[in-house]
């Protein structure tokens, strides 16, 4: 059984990316900035994405595949407009990050690397921020929250979506 081929529409984000690969032919080892150009451009990488980079570069799609899953900057999936990042560092996990990451999960109906079906957030951890005076942290976007409790968290979370929302209004943004 042969395998479809992949449509890669022909649209602006494509042709965007087609033009940087054009003036990036000449730079040496290119694969990697057109990667993090194509990610700007789409906001993750999906195989679409691959395929026409691997065909444009004339590199194979496993070369293209194993820079963008060894590096941990890239992403397969679409990430929300929002990302949470809960530090896990040894002040935090003493003052209780775990029991806050248990209730975000619960409050987002996502497990840490997931992003909601709204593609509001976007919830993962990190090892330390420097901020552990303040533990437990968070950082939602560019913004530190700190002294965290799953109380205080769940409320700064449910008041970012309702300010996105406006007054009296629910978001329900589902992105294709």
């Amino acid at each position: 059984m042969e395998a479809q081929p992949l449509h890669i529409p022909d649209n602006a984000h494509y042709q965007e990316l087609k033009k940087f690969i054009e003036a990036s032919r000449n730079v040496p080892g290119p694969l990697i900035q057109v990667l993090h150009r194509a990610q700007k451009i789409f906001g993750y990488l999906p195989l679409e994405v691959q395929h026409f980079v691997a065909r444009e570069l004339n590199v194979p799609l496993a070369k293209v595949f194993g820079v963008i899953t060894f590096y941990n900057f890239f992403r397969l999936d679409p990430i929300g407009d929002h990302i949470i990042n809960l530090c896990l560092g040894t002040a935090c996990h003493v003052k209780g990050a775990s029991d806050i990451i248990k209730v975000m999960e619960k409050e987002l109906g996502i497990k840490v690397g997931g992003t909601t079906a709204d593609r509001f957030y976007t919830l993962s951890t990190a090892r330390c921020f420097g901020a552990c005076g303040l533990a437990p942290v968070m950082m939602l976007d560019e913004e530190v929250h700190g002294r965290l409790n799953p109380q205080k968290t769940i409320k700064i979370l449910r008041d970012l979506k309702a300010e996105a929302a406006g007054p009296g209004q629910t978001i329900n943004k589902e992105k294709k």
